[in-house]
């Protein structure tokens, strides 16, 4: 199998707050708008994709209906102290304040409308334990 596109599918309760959340703070903008279903891409990566639909909608079996939960999205970004600055000046909840991790992340957890945690993270050199657990093509530095 070749897949040629991956992009998670949030299912939310209000389609439209939850596309305004994602073009204002992280920069999305629609491909696609319904009042049921809308399809985001990032403005400054056009791989960078993310849809919403209404939880209820008669394309999703029923019984997977409902709303997302249990569910983390991680965004790299280049600047997570701007983004950090940007988030608190534009009144996101913060979950986990702006901290560095051994592991290698600086980042931050805010939350969308429906309550799905959002990381936002710029990769940063681990400390040796951690780091021989990375492949080598993969080590932060």
């Amino acid at each position: 199998m070749k897949i040629t596109s991956y992009y998670p599918v949030l299912m939310v309760d209000d389609v439209a707050a939850s596309a305004a959340f994602y073009i204002r703070h992280l920069s999305f903008r629609p491909l696609f708008e319904a009042d049921w279903y809308v399809h985001l891409q990032s403005s400054s990566d056009p791989s960078v994709n993310l849809a919403l639909l209404k939880g209820d909608h008669a394309t999703i079996p029923a019984v997977g209906r409902g709303r997302a939960s249990g569910m983390l999205l991680n965004f790299e970004v280049e600047d997570v102290d701007a983004q950090y600055a940007a988030a608190i000046a534009g009144g996101l909840p913060i979950m986990l304040p702006l901290r560095d991790e051994a592991f290698g992340q600086r980042h931050f957890i805010t939350s969308d409308p429906n309550g799905v945690l959002i990381d936002i993270i710029t990769p940063i050199a681990p400390i040796a334990d951690f780091a021989a657990q990375y492949a080598a093509d993969a080590l932060p530095q």
